[in-house]
């Protein structure tokens, strides 16, 4: 298990209306920390999704980005990511209110680990 690759998905709740300016400032903001750490070889890939409709609000959620890191490890190594968001945004100022904002538009998150069941008997 530990050399397999490991999925986690990120669940984002936002606030009615804000859906479009959370995708852009992940996109702009946290998007290329993620494309970063693939081309580290931390991440094998990264999807992401939203709902064509919507469910009712208690199971509501807005983005869903699934992440394959290239094993557990990789989650529970230290890795700094501030020193990537440091090289690609040299305007930390701006990084850093932008990052905020896109938090305050955050009613829920939660993360998923994702463990293959195997249906077929050996």
């Amino acid at each position: 298990m530990a050399d397999k690759p490991y999925v986690v998905e990120y669940y984002y709740k936002v606030r009615w209306g804000s859906v479009d300016e959370f995708l852009r400032l992940y996109r702009k903001n946290h998007y290329p920390v993620l494309k970063r750490q693939i081309a580290l070889g931390r991440i094998l890939s990264v999807t992401a999704d939203r709902p064509r409709f919507h469910g009712t609000e208690d199971g509501r959620w807005d983005l869903r980005v699934t992440i394959v890191w290239k094993s557990i490890q990789c989650l529970d190594d230290e890795f700094d990511e501030s020193v990537l968001a440091q090289e690609l945004f040299p305007d930390q100022e701006t990084f850093k209110r932008e990052e905020q904002r896109r938090f305050e538009l955050l009613l829920a998150h939660w993360d998923v680990p994702i463990e293959e069941v195997v249906l077929e008997a050996e």
